[in-house]
């Protein structure tokens, strides 16, 4: 038997046809690619945090359900005390759990283009994956071929991300809650970019029963901690805890995540920066020549190019040390779109420059 009639035998048709997701090496780069917040902790805080470290027991299994983080998760994300949460290792994991609860024939709905998990997690469990293709001119909701789609197929997942990444902007609110009051499955509103805009469904999760809200601390400034959250009504939760595989949130995330929320200034003042941040970048990035920004409620920006530019744009960004997200080889609403995080004002500056000159 050769390899390839093996991987043929004992690898799904749906997992063959897939590829992996790649993430670039950003050695020796500026790194504008991945949404990250760019700033750690002041010397005082990680030597508070060492403490709690080190009183941590490595050699226990963790809380199997994190239940004293989850209290202080639900209080520092004002969910309401009737509804309940569940933890994930990452945002990525939830929505896998999520998937993998559905019946074999469920149909998974998400908008196109929008955060490539939901597709890529809900292809690879051989699931129906069924995109929503946005408004061209404005990424929007096109609202009556959602609903359409909808009436006609009843999925029993849809997700949307709220803010939309890659294309950063806020979907009308009044057409989530007419998808919602349609759906007969449940609506996942993944507010992943939570920290950067005022608005959120998490004080709508008492109003619909189908509704549930998945957020992560990645954003905020602890992405290498990999941990995310759903809060909805109790009984769905206590339905998708048991498809989570025990332990699966360590003891060092648990007990670092707790000591980070008692720190809440300090994300206050990391956010605030970087919503400025992202008003002057915007500003900026209006005034080139052949880039069109679009207007972004999260911590990164999406911009267009002129036609067939991107990758020439992009290639030259790297080769100034400028590491940022081509979108555009994804081809549809994407061709000729770059999309960069928000950093440090001179690691925005220097991308400015660097893009002045790539253009």
């Amino acid at each position: 038997m050769t390899e390839q009639d093996l991987i043929s035998t004992v690898i799904r048709p749906e997992i063959r046809a897939l590829s992996a997701y790649k993430v670039a090496d950003a050695t020796g780069y500026i790194k504008l690619d991945a949404m990250e917040n760019p700033y750690t902790w002041p010397e005082e805080i990680k030597a508070e945090w060492l403490k709690v470290i080190h009183a941590a027991e490595i050699n226990r299994y963790p809380d199997p359900e994190a239940k004293s983080l989850c209290r202080i998760l639900k209080e520092y994300n004002q969910i309401p005390a009737e509804s309940d949460i569940l933890l994930g290792n990452g945002s990525d994991e939830i929505i896998q759990l999520l998937l993998m609860a559905l019946p074999g024939s469920a149909t998974v709905m998400a908008p196109e283009p929008s955060f490539v998990m939901y597709k890529q997690i809900a292809q690879c469990l051989g699931l129906n994956y069924q995109g929503l293709p946005l408004h061209a001119d404005t990424f929007e909701l096109d609202l009556n071929l959602t609903l359409a789609t909808i009436k006609s197929q009843q999925p029993e997942i849809i997700f949307l991300a709220y803010p939309n990444n890659p294309t950063g902007n806020l979907f009308d609110s009044s057409a989530i809650e007419q998808i919602i009051r349609q759906s007969k499955g449940l609506v996942i509103i993944d507010e992943a970019y939570a920290p950067f805009t005022n608005f959120s469904f998490i004080n709508q999760l008492t109003n619909y029963k189908n509704l549930l809200v998945m957020r992560t601390v990645s954003k905020l400034g602890l992405a290498g901690l990999r941990l995310g959250f759903i809060a909805g009504d109790s009984m769905i939760i206590n339905q998708l805890n048991k498809a989570r595989l025990p332990y699966n949130i360590n003891i060092l995330t648990q007990c670092s995540v707790k000591f980070a929320l008692t720190h809440p200034d300090m994300f206050t003042e990391q956010t605030e920066i970087l919503c400025s941040e992202r008003a002057r970048m915007f500003l900026q990035l209006s005034t080139l020549k052949d880039i069109r920004p679009c207007p972004s409620a999260a911590n990164f920006i999406l911009f267009r190019t002129a036609k067939d530019k991107a990758t020439d744009i992009f290639n030259a960004l790297k080769n100034q040390g400028i590491l940022i997200k081509n979108l555009s080889p994804q081809k549809g609403l994407l061709s000729d779109c770059l999309r960069v995080t928000i950093g440090k004002p001179e690691e925005n500056n220097a991308f400015i420059k660097a893009l002045k000159n790539a253009i």
